[in-house]
């Protein structure tokens, strides 16, 4: 597990690099004592499969820069949702009517969000 400072630099970095790449409504939920899996939430939405596909690359290229092991990664061809696990922090990239269909911010609707 990163120290706090390491590890909301990286959600930062993440974060940002999806933010670069156009990603839209993008969102860093905290979790920690409500998630029993990760501690923060990062969503981000896609416009299009391949934008989908860009920003998870972007994600993967930041992760690898900073030394950050993924635990795993959930994505099948045309779900429209790519989900990254970084332990610490898992990214949730969805195409819009996958984001509106599972709906994580109401799901989580007692989590901080957080302003980077």
């Amino acid at each position: 597990m990163e120290d706090d400072q390491n590890l909301l630099d990286t959600i930062k970095a993440c974060r940002d690099a999806l933010d670069d790449k156009k990603a839209i409504d993008l969102k860093v939920l905290d979790v920690r004592g409500k998630s029993p899996i990760t501690n923060y939430f990062i969503l981000a939405t896609a416009n299009s499969e391949p934008h989908l596909r860009a920003l998870s690359s972007a994600l993967d290229e930041v992760l690898k820069d900073r030394g950050v092991k993924s635990v795993g990664r959930d994505y099948a061809a045309g779900s429209g949702w790519v989900v990254v696990d970084a332990f610490d922090f898992m990214a949730h990239i969805f195409l819009a009517e996958q984001r509106g269909m599972y709906k994580l911010e109401a799901l989580w609707k007692d989590a901080k969000a957080l302003e980077l």
